[in-house]
């Protein structure tokens, strides 16, 4: 796909949070806001994310995805299926089952030990410990 990494992410959560302030969608893909404001500039002269005028709030902008951006969400999750399926040959319904289940715990471990090795780091964009981001990446690019 002729994106990167990155912002195909900001896509798949902005499109499950169209609305969503720059802020908020830097805390939710755990980036820091300037990261996420550069490729979000990026993305608006593309034409794949509008800012629009937060109507509560003058000050404020709402991130919507565009229709060029909601077209590449089928091929997105096609490819991550692909690839998910591609990483699991060989692997039965069962041990796919428990191979997820593990990395959920692998996940949950690795956020509690970085809020706890950084408890007062409550900067946005910081992992916290409470977002099990192995179900948030299968939600965000999955159907």
């Amino acid at each position: 796909m002729p994106m990167t990494s990155a912002q195909l992410q900001i896509i798949a959560r902005l499109s499950k949070n169209e609305g969503i302030g720059q802020a908020a969608l830097a805390s939710l893909l755990e980036l820091e806001p300037m990261t996420v404001s550069r490729h979000v500039d990026r993305m608006v002269a593309a034409g794949l994310v509008e800012r629009v005028q937060d109507p509560n709030d003058r000050r404020a902008r709402q991130l919507f995805t565009t229709e060029k951006s909601r077209a590449l969400l089928a091929p997105m999750r096609e490819r991550a299926n692909t690839l998910f399926d591609e990483a699991q040959v060989g692997l039965s319904s069962k041990e796919r089952e428990a191979l997820f289940a593990a990395l959920q715990v692998v996940v949950r471990n690795l956020c509690a030990a970085d809020a706890s090795a950084n408890p007062a780091d409550d900067r946005p964009g910081r992992r916290t410990g409470s977002a099990p981001m192995a179900d948030d990446v299968k939600q965000d690019i999955l159907p």
